[in-house]
């Protein structure tokens, strides 16, 4: 834990580490409190993709929590990204919500829904039978599929609810065709992160709950892991992995704590 706290900076998940929904998780005030005060680089680097980083900013502050909007990244920055590398220019069918939209019109991704290069897709409410309906049409024609990131799942107040890998499935399997992931694992959204931070990665540490981002994206980017039992992954489900995280904690109120 002492070589952890000492680390120049933090890539943190949000959901299920920082809040479920609109709660923020116990000891998180003090957990931003302790990077201030020790002059940490710290990144929120979040798959979901249905805020923008201003609109993540604004829902913490609402939660009594105060940090800078140049703190924030998403799976949607990252997704448009990488389309946009691929075919500048390019059109896309889109499922997904505001913050998703947002990023691939910062990126000149134009949105169109008669013969679209790309269908991308991320967590959204607006998910119907329609929507499916229109997005297989589209990759049968040739349309690439994309999805923001790799979650089947994801914490809420409510409980566990399906996430952006369960909303590309019938799109997957009815088309036969893959979807490209760009999200956490994936090194694309990991390098962002680290050059982001301007730290190298044997001084950085992730932070998540889920063991199948957050852990295995850290060990293969190189830098130190840190799983939190507040959000998907727990005791139980983590011994199904052949990798474990070098740390493990319930909470990251539990880091400010902890002294020597």
């Amino acid at each position: 834990m002492k070589a952890f706290k000492e680390k120049l900076g933090y890539i943190i998940d949000m959901d299920g580490v920082i809040y479920h929904g609109d709660q923020l998780l116990d000891g998180v005030k003090e957990f931003v409190d302790w990077l201030y005060q020790e002059n940490k680089k710290f990144l929120f680097l979040t798959n979901g993709s249905g805020k923008s980083p201003k609109e993540l900013q604004q829902k913490l502050e609402r939660m009594g929590v105060e940090v800078d909007e140049s703190h924030f990244y998403t799976s949607a920055l990252a997704t448009a990204k990488f389309v946009s590398s691929q075919k500048p220019g390019c059109t896309a069918y889109v499922i997904g919500d505001p913050g998703l939209l947002f990023a691939l019109h910062e990126e000149g991704i134009t949105i169109n829904n008669v013969n679209p290069d790309y269908v991308i897709i991320g967590e959204t409410y607006n998910y119907n039978y329609e929507t499916i309906c229109q997005a297989v049409h589209h990759v049968q024609n040739g349309a690439k599929l994309i999805g923001t990131n790799t979650d089947v799942t994801g914490p809420s107040e409510r409980g566990i609810i399906p996430a952006c890998k369960a909303l590309v499935a019938p799109i997957e399997m009815t088309t036969e065709k893959q979807a490209y992931y760009v999200g956490k694992p994936n090194p694309l959204m990991m390098r962002t992160g680290l050059s982001l931070l301007g730290v190298h990665s044997k001084e950085a540490a992730i932070i998540g709950d889920r063991m199948d981002t957050d852990i295995i994206a850290g060990i293969e980017t190189g830098i130190d892991t840190c799983l939190v039992l507040s959000g998907v992954s727990d005791l139980e489900s983590i011994k199904n992995y052949p990798f474990q995280p070098r740390i493990i904690l319930d909470g990251v109120g539990v880091i400010p704590e902890f002294s020597e």
